[in-house]
């Protein structure tokens, strides 16, 4: 510092063109690591959502027709079944590895649950002698098929597509192990004019 006796006060040396250019140089290397700090803490956030807990997934074919439609987007939350945070319950729209070929995923709706009686008569679907209300499949989509009463396995499910008249579900291939079932479809994110949460 240098005392300047007219003043009565201190001032600071004139700063040189170089230790401008130094602080100048300093500030862009903390502005670049800093930058660089947020995109990883991004980028393994982002892994961390995707591979425990929500993944997008892409919805092939009509059988959850009105509820999802082909080629749509959709986030499912892995995290709910994995780790028992949730039951699967009735009604739930679940992503599971197909019993019969397991590089195949399917995306049906739960109606049975373990130790449930399943019967359809002629389109109308009893789930232990009651007839189960289904306000998410329309009467346009509904078929007349029956299928005999059927008792759900332990740790399985009983699985049909909304879509009823062009869905291959339980009651063609059976029940689906609780072992297979890695998801939950809560959310389409594609198209924008169909974005929103899953019911």
């Amino acid at each position: 510092m240098v005392y300047n006796s007219r003043q009565g006060s201190t001032t600071p040396p004139p700063t040189t063109e170089s230790e401008t250019g130094k602080d100048s140089t300093r500030c862009s290397i903390l502005g670049a690591l800093s930058w660089l700090r947020d995109l990883a803490f991004s980028v393994l956030l982002a892994v961390i959502l995707i591979v425990f807990i929500y993944q997008p997934v892409k919805v092939e074919g009509t059988s959850m027709m009105p509820a999802l439609t082909d080629q749509e987007r959709i986030f499912i939350n892995k995290f709910t079944y994995r780790f028992g945070s949730a039951n699967i319950e009735r009604g739930d729209m679940v992503v599971f590895w197909f019993p019969l070929d397991r590089t195949k995923s399917y995306i049906k709706r739960v109606i049975g649950l373990p130790g449930d009686l399943v019967e359809i008569s002629e389109g109308a679907v009893l789930v232990n002698g009651h007839r189960l209300d289904e306000p998410y499949v329309p009467d346009a989509y509904r078929d007349r098929q029956s299928l005999v009463a059927h008792k759900v396995p332990p740790d399985s499910y009983f699985v049909l597509g909304d879509h009823r008249s062009s869905s291959n579900d339980s009651r063609v291939w059976g029940t689906v192990d609780r072992s297979y079932i890695y998801g939950k479809a809560v959310f389409v994110y594609w198209p924008l004019e169909r974005i929103g949460r899953l019911r």
